[in-house]
């Protein structure tokens, strides 16, 4: 009975970290676009991480690394709490 709980915890704890890595990861696709979009941001790591909440929300990314934003209007469109714009 002992062993039958130790090989529970153990599977769910190998589970549950299976499924933090994949809720953590970006898709290839937003990140791969992100990367090109913040490469030339002063805050990189803060353009990455907004661009892939915008990204994974609109499925789009403007192309280049400012501007452009009418080509996705779903990212030029999003605001942040103070109304001004979210994405990069």
């Amino acid at each position: 009975m002992k062993l039958f709980m130790v090989v529970c915890l153990l599977v769910s704890l190998i589970l549950s970290s299976s499924f933090l890595e994949m809720s953590m990861a970006g898709s290839a696709f937003c990140d791969s676009k992100c990367a090109v979009r913040c490469s030339k941001a002063g805050v990189k790591d803060r353009c990455l991480e907004y661009c892939g909440i915008c990204c994974e929300k609109c499925h789009c990314v403007p192309s280049g690394t400012f501007g452009h934003k009418d080509e996705c209007p779903c990212y030029r469109d999003m605001k942040n709490s103070k109304g001004n714009p979210k994405c990069p």
